[in-house]
């Protein structure tokens, strides 16, 4: 069994976070132990941007899929119904914020979606669903019954109350797997290669690639490599001023170009210029 108080997703990848907390208001919530084998947590997103300011709030993504109800100014995928779920996201991910919204979402642990409803992460992947189409009804319309005044204590309750029922009887060991194989990604810096992951769970490609691909929608390889971004990220936000090369090698970069090009692909400018752009923030 994985422990269930061990981290599976981390809140790091917000790009420049100081400039994305001046406009957007994020918490961050525990739900209750009964669900935490799937659910990693829960989260609010508010804000309110006077006249025709707009902010594009950048995200780098997560192995991860989220159930969320939206209102207000919503992104141009979220329609008609205010329950979404959005799949694995695999490039950076950018939302327009303007006007006034509020975002209720209930993050799952890596697999905890696919686990939850027996459909392949793989679906959802970088998509945007009505939940309607995907999910139980009881669930769904539980949820459209959110909104920014609902006060926070019965939004957990009220949500907790909702999932209870699809969650807390499922026992998915192939799901506990994945689970402990995550938690050795995300928490041990020295994993930068697939084959070392293998042998630390003592378990094959083939295996790794099935649970990877049912029940997070991408790779091993993927994973790992977005997990050493994020940290490669969060050591330029804390003021990181060595050489970029040692910073990539630490991750497992070994050629400076490959990582330059792959950092400029995923977060948009080169760790030169984001560096510099993080200095320059008031």
């Amino acid at each position: 069994m994985p422990d269930r108080k061990k981290a599976t997703a981390t809140g790091r990848g917000i790009l420049d976070p100081e400039v994305h907390g001046q406009r957007v208001r994020t918490e961050r919530f525990a739900c209750s132990p009964a669900l935490s084998s799937l659910i990693e947590n829960y989260w609010r997103l508010e804000w309110s941007l006077p006249g025709s300011e707009t902010f594009t709030a950048q995200t780098l993504p997560h192995p991860t899929c989220s159930l969320t109800v939206e209102r207000g100014h919503t992104r141009p995928e979220v329609t008609d119904d205010p329950v979404v779920i959005t799949g694995v996201v695999t490039r950076r991910f950018d939302v327009e914020v303007a006007g006034e919204g509020w975002v209720w979402g209930i993050k799952f642990r890596p697999g905890g979606l696919a686990a939850m409803s027996g459909v392949s992460a793989r679906t959802w992947r970088d998509a945007v669903r009505p939940a309607a189409t995907e999910l139980p009804s009881g669930l769904v319309e539980a949820l459209r019954g959110l909104d920014a005044a609902t006060p926070t204590a019965e939004l957990i309750s009220r949500t907790d109350a909702a999932l209870t029922p699809y969650v807390q009887q499922i026992d998915d060991r192939r799901h506990e797997q994945l689970l402990i194989i995550v938690a050795e990604m995300l928490t041990d810096r020295s994993l930068i290669r697939v084959d070392q992951l293998e042998e630390r769970c003592a378990v094959s490609s083939r295996t790794l690639q099935r649970l990877f691909d049912f029940y997070v929608g991408v790779g091993p390889k993927w994973v790992l490599a977005r997990y050493r971004m994020h940290d490669v990220v969060a050591e330029l936000d804390s003021g990181y001023n060595g050489l970029i090369s040692d910073l990539a090698a630490r991750y497992g970069w070994y050629d400076q170009a490959h990582f330059v090009g792959d950092f400029t692909a995923l977060v948009g400018v080169p760790p030169s210029r984001y560096r510099q752009r993080r200095s320059e923030e008031p």
